[in-house]
């Protein structure tokens, strides 16, 4: 029992100096081992080692699966680690070099293929480590619906704006149905404009520059409400201090002394 609760401080909490070199450890494996994923899709470099990536996939797949193992005998809630948004992410990073194992003809390849550039999530597994990420992640939550609203505001404007489009156009000049035509109103409304669906007619090309000009104003608005919700997140709080080394930079729910880590009162 002892054993396990110790374990748990050092794979789940941060604060301790055990939890924090863990962190690292794991951290430099991560890029490690994507590197890895992203060096062996390149066909010159892959052919010149093809043992050392082989090599270097089955040491991360075993590391990571001894971390996957740990997490769940050290959860107080396996089932909810299991189960959760991080838990499958640490699955996936094991999983595609295990179905490797399994391609039994030479049909199966290419879908074994497919799923081995799963192992690419395992850059997700990043953000667990990252305290800026859950700032940025509860700005994004306290913001979903003003922006799930502006979202349909412009879904509304998209729609409207290319059936007018595909009025004015007549069908030609590559605005053939209104699918199309809303498409054309995606690209010039976020200001991508790739040019392979042009307005020939005065009055398309006046609709088009009004979806310019909205465009610009609409690459605003998200952005400032992400900003103001990330304004809010950073507002200071009350900070704890330690009793052992005097430490007063504390987080309000940090359970452990992020300096000494003594555990906190």
């Amino acid at each position: 029992m002892v054993f396990r609760e110790r374990m748990h401080e050092v794979i789940f909490g941060t604060e301790t100096p055990a939890g924090r070199f863990f962190d690292i450890l794991l951290l430099w494996a991560i890029v490690a081992s994507v590197m890895t994923v992203v060096l062996e899709s390149v066909r010159s470099i892959q052919a010149e080692a093809p043992e050392f990536f082989y090599v270097m996939e089955w040491l991360f797949t075993v590391l990571f699966t001894f971390e996957y193992l740990a997490r769940i005998i050290s959860s107080p809630h396996p089932a909810s680690y299991v189960f959760s948004f991080w838990g499958v992410i640490d699955l996936l990073a094991v999983i595609p070099t295990y179905a490797g194992l399994l391609a039994g003809g030479a049909h199966y390849l290419l879908a074994i293929r497919t799923i081995r550039l799963l192992r690419v999530f395992r850059i997700l597994k990043l953000g667990k480590y990252l305290r800026a990420a859950e700032i940025i992640v509860a700005a994004l939550k306290a913001s979903s619906y003003k922006i799930t609203v502006f979202l349909l505001g412009v879904f509304t404007v998209v729609i409207v704006m290319g059936t007018l489009m595909y009025m004015v156009e007549g069908g030609g000049n590559g605005f053939e149905n209104i699918p199309i035509s809303i498409y054309w109103a995606i690209v010039t409304i976020t200001t991508v404009g790739f040019g392979d669906i042009v307005p020939n007619t005065p009055f398309g090309k006046c609709i088009s520059s009004l979806m310019m000009i909205i465009g610009y104003a609409i690459i605003a608005v998200p952005t400032g409400i992400v900003t103001v919700e990330l304004g809010r997140q950073n507002q200071p709080t009350a900070l704890r201090t330690c009793t052992s080394c005097g430490n007063t930079v504390n987080e309000p729910d940090a359970r452990y002394c992020k300096k000494c880590g003594a555990k906190l009162q």
